[in-house]
């Protein structure tokens, strides 16, 4: 086989994807029943061109109604998890929707939002 042969099948192997370099490996232990001694070294060296994930790490714990809770245990629950107070988060409940906590981890917005549903309250975490 020519050197520049050699060069493209090089190249093309060294752009594969994962997926496509899985794929390779399947067709040659099926269907040539070539298997590589280890099946991962040779995958971190191809490199990936899959976009990152972005993972959401904080949110936003917003009222969207007060729903059929009460009003005052609603400003209450507001009141103690805020440094607001009774008027200010009287106010906040009145003004739904209206943001409650914002960057907050996964947790405790679902808790927060546990919370909230317990009293009849419709929450939206973004």
């Amino acid at each position: 086989m020519e050197q520049e042969n050699l060069r493209q099948i090089a190249e093309t192997l060294i752009n594969l994807t994962i997926l496509e370099a899985r794929e390779l490996g399947r067709i040659l232990k099926e269907e040539h029943g070539i298997k590589p001694a280890v099946q991962q070294a040779h995958l971190n060296h191809v490199p990936v061109y899959e976009e990152e994930v972005a993972v959401q790490t904080e949110f936003d714990v917003i009222i969207k109604s007060v729903g059929s809770g009460s009003k005052l245990a609603v400003v209450k629950l507001v009141k103690e998890l805020t440094s607001l107070g009774l008027r200010e988060a009287k106010e906040l409940v009145d003004s739904a929707p209206a943001m409650v906590r914002e960057q907050v981890s996964e947790s405790e917005a679902r808790e927060l939002e546990r919370q909230f549903e317990e009293i009849g309250v419709e929450i939206e975490i973004k």
